[in-house]
């Protein structure tokens, strides 16, 4: 088994963390090997440059008589921060109990290895795909993948699929298929809260100055009422209803709240109201404060007034709700909540547009039946609440439907220290990739 691991484990070790220049050269480093692997099964394979990371693309030799699918997978993965939160160091893998710990494991090496396993068997064994295959593999999803829509629009006509297939979300049990069939998209900023020009000693200024760290708490709290429903005018002015028969096929899946509870160590659930834990998590937009912070934070006490305070904000959207227009809406209640005696400067971030499909499209019951095939039983059909901005662009650049076929477990602790993929999940990602390529060819 350890053979059949090789591979994975050597492409774990990269640390091609995205967002951090001193890794540029890791990223590197980890598509060429990722190139010369592809390269090795006899694929017609490119690495091409972007203003970032490069995307590494494979190709085996395509006819007219057959379906062409688009495997996408990413090979950068988060920081490892906090650091001594981990076992055993993020990027040297260490097997423990079934499962690979390492950063990436799960999020999205794991599983787009396991793609390209199945790949490399069917090839051994039958020396063709059923299918026309591109394989493309970039390094910048960890920070929204600012050039692959550009390159998308560029290759349009070599890229061309019928659908694209990608495992980078999750599995609602061990052991259980599941087809998620829509994300939510997301919106990003940072705001800063701005008073003095210096810090100030706060026995000889506090009561007389706005403290920005305290502006920046009350502001923050305005973003939700006090039953956690978001609080921003607008907001919910485009959000869908949920449907009936999805209603039915989450009920079906049972009660997600102890396992949540479990899984986040949270002494009892919180959000908006209305509506049970698994709506919320998938189909239900948000706001979130993903950072704050300003001022002395070392030991002991040093009594300043901070000249500045910071947030950083993320908003989780659900189909129909335009990133664009909701980060209009939040800089307008924001700089209308502004406390007085500070200003505000708000930076937007990344964005990414949410996703649905509809399951029961023929490529979508081809995805159920190979599922079917590789874990038996029932397939959940699940919306997710994480994103994955490329997806849309997928569908507004080659016209096609991406297929949502998650191997991570609830646990996996993705983005988080001790990060883990089941080994076992690995092998039916494999199996996952032989049939879905099968039933694909129709």
């Amino acid at each position: 088994m350890q053979n059949e691991l090789d591979d994975l484990l050597t492409v774990l070790r990269f640390p091609s963390v995205s967002t951090d220049k001193t890794h540029d050269n890791d990223v590197r480093a980890c598509a060429d090997w990722l190139a010369r692997k592809l390269q090795s099964l006899k694929l017609n394979v490119q690495i091409h440059e972007t203003p970032g990371h490069p995307v590494v693309v494979a190709r085996n030799e395509h006819r007219a008589d057959r379906r062409t699918v688009l495997i996408y997978g990413h090979y950068d993965v988060q920081p490892p921060d906090p650091l001594g939160e981990w076992k055993s160091p993020p990027f040297e893998p260490a097997i423990r109990d079934g499962r690979i710990f390492c950063r990436g494991a799960t999020d999205n090496k794991g599983q787009f290895m396991a793609h390209l396993r199945g790949i490399e068997q069917t090839l051994a064994e039958d020396g063709d795909l059923p299918v026309n295959l591109i394989f493309l593999i970039e390094g910048e999803e960890e920070i929204g993948s600012p050039h692959l829509r550009p390159f998308l629009e560029k290759h349009r006509d070599a890229l061309r699929c019928d659908v694209v297939a990608i495992s980078d979300t999750g599995m609602v049990a061990r052991g259980v298929g599941t087809f998620t069939y829509g994300i939510r998209g997301i919106a990003c900023m940072e705001v800063k809260v701005k008073g003095p020009s210096i810090d100030l000693h706060s026995g000889i200024f506090g009561g007389a100055v706005a403290n920005p760290a305290t502006m920046a708490a009350r502001l923050a709290a305005t973003l939700h009422d006090d039953q956690g429903r978001v609080a921003v005018a607008g907001f919910y002015d485009d959000v869908l209803p949920i449907q009936d028969w999805e209603r039915e096929a989450w009920n079906a899946l049972g009660d997600s709240t102890p396992e949540t509870l479990q899984l986040t160590g949270a002494p009892a659930l919180f959000g908006e109201p209305g509506f049970h834990e698994r709506e919320r998590r998938w189909a239900r937009p948000t706001a979130e404060i993903n950072g704050i912070g300003g001022g002395y934070q070392g030991p002991g006490s040093k009594t300043v007034i901070p000249r500045e305070a910071m947030m950083k904000l993320s908003f989780r959207l659900v189909p129909a709700q335009n990133p664009d227009s909701i980060l209009d809406l939040a800089e307008a209640h924001l700089r209308r909540h502004t406390p007085p005696g500070v200003t505000l400067e708000i930076t937007r971030g990344h964005t990414g547009p949410s996703y649905v499909m509809d399951p029961h499209s023929p490529a979508g019951k081809a995805a159920q039946r190979a599922l079917k095939q590789t874990f038996g039983g029932h397939v959940a059909l699940i919306r997710e609440g994480g994103s994955i901005p490329i997806v849309q662009a997928f569908k507004e650049v080659l016209g096609v439907d991406t297929l949502l076929l998650g191997l991570a477990l609830p646990d996996s602790q993705l983005h988080a220290p001790n990060e883990n993929f089941v080994i076992q999940c690995y092998h039916d990602g494999v199996r996952l990739n032989r049939a879905l390529l099968k039933e694909l060819a129709g």
